[in-house]
């Protein structure tokens, strides 16, 4: 099992990225899969999470109505599009699947499979 962001850059503010969450080994469909990102200095949060299920995503509220999560079952991607978006944003994102017993889906230690990140940097 393996995951691979890809995407990030520097975008002004307001701009939009589109990142991008390969997945060898498993499929969209097997497992729930979260996007979780990391500022300097500050512990890793949870952004969104889409369920294997039904494809129903949830997302943190600093990024509702800006960031939206979905899977792509032909290239066996998960893909995070985000718009307007804001310095505060500035993060290495990481893609995270198959959820542990016992946590949030926003607790990073309860996620099992995790890819390296890609940088994502908000400046003007």
């Amino acid at each position: 099992v393996q995951l691979q962001a890809s995407g990030g850059g520097l975008v002004q503010p307001e701009g939009s990225l589109r990142l991008s969450c390969a997945l060898s080994g498993f499929t969209v469909d097997s497992y729930a899969i979260a996007w979780f990102r990391q500022a300097p200095g500050k512990e890793r949060e949870g952004v969104s999470c889409m369920s294997n299920n039904d494809g129903r995503t949830w997302y943190v509220d600093s990024v509702k109505g800006r960031f939206t999560m979905s899977g792509n079952n032909i290239k066996n991607t998960v893909d995070l599009l985000m718009n307007s978006l804001k310095p505060e944003d500035t993060a290495v994102y990481f893609c995270a699947a198959e959820r542990l017993g016992g946590t949030k889906w926003t607790d990073p230690k309860g996620w099992h499979y995790w890819g390296k990140g890609t940088l994502v940097t908000v400046s003007s």
